[in-house]
């Protein structure tokens, strides 16, 4: 697994997005949250990941921009390290629940431990 973040590792599809909320399981490292399920979809990547920043903690939209582009920044350097081997294919949301703007190194760490938490859930 590279280091890039394409097209078609995005997650777009708004019933995929919504079968995730209401059958997905969910590992949390505050400030993050993620909800993933294993999934079956046509594209051959390893899984497909949105993040989403609450507009109730962030008013302002290029606050929330920010988070996001430090969320996908964050995931795109660590997922070769936590998902090559990983044989069925998944479906993740990467949510910023905390309430103050964080900084790229403490994203950074949380992004590992929430990685590492979905690590050992799935291999139990």
């Amino acid at each position: 697994m590279n280091f890039t973040y394409s097209k078609k590792e995005k997650l777009k599809s708004k019933k995929l997005i919504d079968k995730l909320f209401t059958e997905g399981n969910s590992v949390s490292a505050y400030p993050l949250r993620m909800v993933y399920l294993s999934t079956s979809f046509d594209d051959a990547v390893i899984a497909k990941t949105g993040v989403s920043v609450s507009k109730r903690n962030f008013k302002k939209a290029p606050d929330r921009n920010r988070i996001k582009r430090l969320l996908r920044e964050c995931y795109r350097l660590n997922k070769a390290e936590y998902f090559n081997n990983v044989t069925n294919q998944y479906t993740f949301m990467i949510l910023y629940i905390g309430k103050e703007k964080p900084t790229y190194s403490e994203v950074e760490t949380k992004m590992k431990q929430l990685f590492e938490k979905f690590s050992n859930k799935i291999s139990e």
